[in-house]
């Protein structure tokens, strides 16, 4: 590889096995390439030849903020406003359903693994465009540097054009210096905070949705089946779960169903209701 000692192997396990001990998220042989190509604007900034060296720096120093920015270079922020075709917005309506049903006054919606933060501000936009109450809007990821980016609601002309059609652009962003800030209003409407999905317990209360998409993707199935039971505990009877298109709750746990009522969404199976066997005897 490129740039890197004889050594270098042992150092992309070195960097694999800290990434997985902090977020519980693996990296898959064949994409090792990924830790070089991610990490190498953080050795120009370290002014450090390869990624041994990185390792050694990591060890010498017990560097946490040095570690701290590893782990945030090597996570997949991949996101966009309003990914995959209509996801956010359906889920969007089906919240607004439940809770209209059950009479509640105002949705609680948890966005886990919110990245850089276009999930929640798309949510945030669909709901003030509704014209109906601001849901509770809790959004959390492990990396601090992408939620500093979240929090100040700023993005590139790319960024900002992957989803959004130009009547919200300028709706809900001001141009500044090239790139394209949210509004304040917009930003006010979700609350950004640190969280670890797989060593953390879920934010406090009960929410009526969780958005939890590509990221289960990434963990091994223990690992994947204590988060699923985390976002169980986090949901109301018969709340949402919201996963990527690649992803599905069935074989891995027992406390969510496919909705029969909202495509595409799971929901948490309530605590009475009887085991799948008891189910299927009754047909």
């Amino acid at each position: 590889m490129p740039g890197t000692s004889p050594e270098a192997p042992n150092a992309l396990g070195v960097l694999a096995s800290l990434l997985e001990a902090r977020t519980g998220q693996q990296l898959a042989a064949n994409r090792s390439w990924r830790i070089d190509t991610a990490l190498r604007p953080l050795l120009a900034a370290e002014n450090l030849p390869d990624l041994d060296a990185l390792v050694w720096r990591l060890v010498e120093t017990n560097g946490q903020r040095l570690a701290e920015r590893v782990i945030d270079a090597l996570l997949n922020q991949e996101t966009s406003f309003f990914r995959d075709a209509g996801v956010v917005e359906n889920a969007a309506r089906a919240v607004e359903t439940a809770v209209a049903e059950r009479g509640s006054a105002r949705a609680r919606i948890w966005s886990a693994g919110c990245s850089t933060g276009q999930e929640p501000l798309s949510l945030a936009m669909h709901f003030a465009e509704a014209g109906g109450p601001m849901p509770e809007l809790i959004a959390t990821d492990v990396s601090n540097a992408a939620l500093e980016r979240a929090r100040a609601g700023r993005y590139s002309q790319f960024e900002i054009q992957r989803g959004l059609p130009v009547r919200r652009m300028m709706r809900w962003f001001d141009s500044v210096g090239g790139d394209w800030v949210a509004r304040p209003e917009l930003v006010r409407a979700v609350t950004f905070r640190r969280h670890n999905l797989v060593d953390e317990a879920p934010p406090a209360g009960k929410f009526d949705a969780v958005l939890c998409r590509n990221v289960l993707f990434y963990l091994a199935a223990p690992r994947r089946a204590q988060v699923l039971e985390k976002l169980a505990a986090a949901l109301t009877p018969g709340g949402l779960l919201v996963l990527g298109a690649g992803e599905t709750v069935i074989g891995q746990t027992e406390r969510f169903r496919p909705s029969q009522r909202f495509r595409g969404l799971y929901e948490r199976v309530p605590d009475d209701a009887p085991p799948r066997d008891c189910l299927r005897l009754a047909v």
